[in-house]
């Protein structure tokens, strides 16, 4: 995808707001999610709902709520945020896990779907709340994703009822009279084979069938994006042509038309997100020429977590020949952002740009080191705006009590 924001632009972005900076462009977000409706476009029943763990600002949400979207989220907090983004609470999925029947009591005082993924809590919820329908999250028991760490849907993982367990909880819907609206499936994130999505679909659509009165079938997310040249990504085209073919089929041997849900996050904002940082310092030693900046893994952890590749480049010094460099951090740890990567030369005072920056970045950050979180800014309709202000002491400072020593 070409970048609709220019070096030029970015760079008097980083001057105007200072870095490190995160900066999202709404016209990637719109068409990343006009892409998706589209490959879809045969599915009457249609719901695409928003995996905001990605990326929770408050304006993103409330930008995606204007094109149409719902929300999944994963915890009460989300809940919250995304009903004061002005998502009804019928557009809000809640898919939480390993939390106390008290959060799913607040989920039902919000009045939100709700995604079980445990026999404990779906017996004790039964038990309190028989009239109040809920989905089912279901483990395929499928190894997908683009590693194991963000593989959600094997054997091993913490994720979803098995589909062995499935007598299990037909003995508890019988026991409190609960009533299930929906199934909920998600693999993992970065899934390259399809194949992997396909046969969890497969896997639903057996379960779905034994139970007559559902409203949706959710089959989340995982779709990859393009982080380099060349990269594989989902193609949506051969995914939804195959999808809808057995979707339709499975609606007509079910006797009723389900809604379709699906649930991207990283797909919808990965790719309209810059982090802009400043370069610190050149350090060569005696094997590695070290790019170091004003950032580390305390605003951008998935390099140094997933091991992660993000593009990298130096906007500042476009047409400088290439070289080798380690870029890396500043925080007390090995913080790499990009190992040996060929970039145009880096001069200490330049702007590097990583791209992909849009999910999992800002939301994943910290105040690791007593390091500030940075600013966020939105380009919409062409004008660039402040959706987070860069902390500072005060914020580190707010919510530690002082006690005398």
């Amino acid at each position: 995808m070409k970048d609709p924001i220019h070096r030029e632009q970015l760079i008097q972005l980083g001057n105007k707001y200072g870095t490190p900076l995160y900066i999202y462009d709404s016209e990637i977000i719109e068409k990343q999610y006009i892409k998706m409706k589209k490959a879809f476009s045969s599915v009457k029943n249609l719901k695409i709902f928003y995996a905001c763990k990605a990326n929770t600002n408050l304006n993103v949400l409330k930008f995606l709520q204007k094109l149409g979207s719902g929300l999944d989220t994963v915890s009460i907090q989300e809940v919250e945020i995304g009903l004061k983004a002005g998502f009804t609470s019928k557009n809000i999925i809640f898919t939480p896990n390993c939390v106390s029947i008290k959060e799913i009591k607040k989920a039902v005082h919000f009045g939100v779907r709700i995604n079980i993924d445990n026999l404990s809590i779906l017996e004790q919820f039964g038990g309190e709340y028989p009239d109040y329908p809920v989905g089912i999250r279901i483990n395929p028991h499928i190894m997908a994703g683009g590693n194991y760490k963000i593989s959600v849907g094997h054997i091993d993982s913490k994720f979803g009822i098995s589909y062995y367990q499935i007598p299990h909880m037909k003995r508890i819907l019988k026991n409190t009279g609960l009533q299930i609206e929906g199934f909920h499936m998600h693999t993992g994130s970065d899934i390259s084979n399809i194949e992997y999505f396909l046969q969890g679909s497969k896997i639903l659509y057996k379960i779905a069938m034994d139970f007559p009165n559902l409203d949706y079938i959710d089959f989340g997310s995982g779709f990859k994006v393009s982080y380099k040249k060349n990269d594989i990504q989902t193609d949506l085209t051969f995914l939804s042509n195959y999808m809808i073919e057995k979707f339709q089929y499975f609606c007509k041997n079910y006797g009723k038309i389900v809604t379709l849900i699906l649930e991207p996050g990283k797909f919808l904002v990965s790719e309209s997100g810059y982090f802009l940082v400043n370069v610190n310092v050149i350090k060569q030693t005696t094997s590695t020429v070290f790019a170091g900046v004003d950032s580390g893994f305390n605003h951008f952890i998935r390099p140094m977590f997933y091991e992660a590749y993000h593009g990298i480049e130096n906007i500042s010094n476009p047409n400088g020949r290439f070289r080798f460099y380690t870029v890396v951090g500043y925080i007390c740890e090995s913080d790499t952002f990009g190992l040996n990567r060929k970039i145009s030369e880096i001069r200490e005072g330049d702007i590097l740009c990583i791209k992909n920056a849009g999910a999992y970045c800002y939301s994943m950050s910290s105040n690791y080191n007593s390091r500030y979180r940075p600013s966020e800014v939105m380009i919409f309709n062409g004008k660039d705006f402040l959706i987070r202000r860069r902390e500072n002491m005060k914020d580190i400072l707010r919510n530690i009590i002082e006690i005398q020593i």
